[in-house]
């Protein structure tokens, strides 16, 4: 493979027949030039380059951190590939990387921070929170480094993020809707919700879905109401607690939900109630 940009020392960009690939690897890049070939042995971990533009942003993060820090996460992402179905984008590289980075320097320092969504992100985001762990073992197996389960709570929403094609922010924000959610069903309705069941994951996922849509102001909207016509009246408990979701989301982020919206969150909440 020939070299078609030096990132830095420990990192090339190369040409692959049609593609363009990040190799990483001790040393990679010295004494390298465009056009020269490169021994595929030196390379410790790849990926395949598909963002235009980021060549020089990979540039100075690659030039910033370790090799063994960098082929770690290229095997989180490539563990989260196989148990997710994401797909990869270039900035998950570089966020990711860029924190497990971050995060090894801050546990050499004896510096930790704590994850106050730790508990809520077990809860609405498992899966990913199954890989931030198995990732928190590729650490201390690669790197004899043993990292707090909040990294792992770190590491889940950072995959997450790439999952819903989102961004740090509202895959946060969307995890405090769906607690406040949960939170108006349990008292409004004066149940127990049990997480194991069905209904549940089944209502965890419809509200990760609503969270987005209402960050993006993006809701659904089919226009004809007479779909509905009866579930009121057939839900009369479960259309009262959507509706206080209504009156939440009013309040907190000044916008009014469909119709359709309403209706989703009723049929979800008296499946879920069983009222």
């Amino acid at each position: 493979m020939k070299v078609e940009k030096i990132l830095s020392n420990n990192a090339v960009l190369l040409t692959n027949e049609k593609q363009e690939i990040v190799a990483i690897g001790r040393g990679i890049g010295f004494g390298k030039k465009p056009g020269d070939q490169v021994d595929e042995s030196q390379i410790e971990s790849q990926f395949v380059k598909k963002s235009a533009g980021l060549a020089d942003v990979l540039a100075q993060l690659l030039a910033e951190i370790p090799p063994p820090h960098l082929a770690v996460t290229e095997q989180i992402i490539a563990l989260a590939q196989q148990r997710l179905a994401i797909t990869v984008q270039d900035t998950l590289f570089l966020a990711l990387s860029d924190h497990i980075n971050f995060a090894l320097q801050r546990h050499s320092n004896g510096l930790t921070i704590k994850n106050f969504l730790l508990w809520d992100i077990k809860r609405f985001y498992a899966q990913e929170f199954a890989v931030g762990r198995e990732a928190l073992a590729l650490i201390e197996d690669r790197l004899n480094i043993t990292l707090p389960e909040d990294e792992a709570g770190f590491i889940a929403l950072h995959l997450a993020n790439a999952k819903n094609n989102s961004d740090m922010h509202s895959t946060m924000q969307s995890a405090t809707i769906i607690k406040d959610v949960l939170t108006i069903l349990k008292y409004d309705l004066h149940i127990t919700l049990n997480e194991e069941s069905l209904d549940y994951q089944r209502f965890i996922t419809h509200l990760k879905f609503f969270a987005l849509r209402l960050l993006n102001r993006d809701t659904v909207t089919h226009g004809d109401d007479s779909i509905y016509q009866g579930i009121t009246g057939m839900m009369p408990a479960a259309y009262a607690c959507a509706m206080k979701v209504y009156d939440y989301v009013e309040k907190n982020y000044d916008c009014q939900l469909t119709t359709d919206e309403v209706m989703f969150l009723t049929i979800h909440i008296n499946r879920l109630s069983g009222v």
